[in-house]
């Protein structure tokens, strides 16, 4: 079987991997340059990359006072769709062929366009990668798996603040509705 039918229907994601959140919530330069190795395989494999990032709109007319997550980080520091900070950083960001959309919410799906360039795309396995593995990850699994898909996460492409909560997440509680591999593993699978 060739790579090209092997990767068909399967779509790497890298989530929140944003100069504003990487330091705060896990991610140093290790796992960007894992997220950099298995973006750069999926690509050689045709497996399409989308890079997602949560950004609001000025004045933050899309985040409720009822929101607490939300409503406190607005204070706290600019979340806005123009701050270079909630962009993509240089040295992990979308290349030529690569799709990006925003987010209004912890979840990948939440307030943003994935879901309908998954199924333009005829996307029916997603690869998650990112920070923060409590928030985007978890919540973007879930989803996920409600919508049916098969997901595969990435143990070494996730970062989260606390070790000890990415620990219980990838050995008991993603593994009840998702494959953990490590990069490594899965690029090897690739090819």
């Amino acid at each position: 079987m060739s790579t090209d039918a092997r990767a068909a229907g399967t779509a790497l994601l890298v989530m929140d991997m944003m100069p504003a959140v990487v330091p705060a919530f896990g991610g140093d330069d290790d796992l960007v340059a894992r997220l950099d190795r298995a973006a750069g395989a999926a690509r050689a494999a045709s497996v399409p990359v989308l890079f997602g990032r949560v950004a609001f709109r000025t004045g933050y007319p899309d985040v409720s006072d009822s929101n607490q997550l939300f409503s406190g980080l607005k204070s706290m520091m600019d979340f806005t769709e123009a701050n270079g900070d909630t962009g993509y950083r240089p040295d992990l960001s979308p290349q030529d062929g690569d799709l990006a959309f925003t987010k209004r919410r912890i979840s990948s799906f939440a307030g943003s366009d994935l879901e309908v360039l998954l199924r333009s795309l005829e996307v029916r396995h997603l690869v998650l990668t990112g920070v923060a593995t409590s928030g985007v990850v978890l919540s973007t699994l879930r989803a996920a798996a409600d919508l049916d898909y098969r997901i595969t996460v990435l143990s070494d492409g996730c970062g989260d603040g606390d070790p000890e909560v990415h620990r219980v997440l990838m050995e008991k509680v993603f593994p009840t509705q998702a494959t953990v591999s490590t990069v490594d593993d899965w690029v090897a699978g690739l090819s």
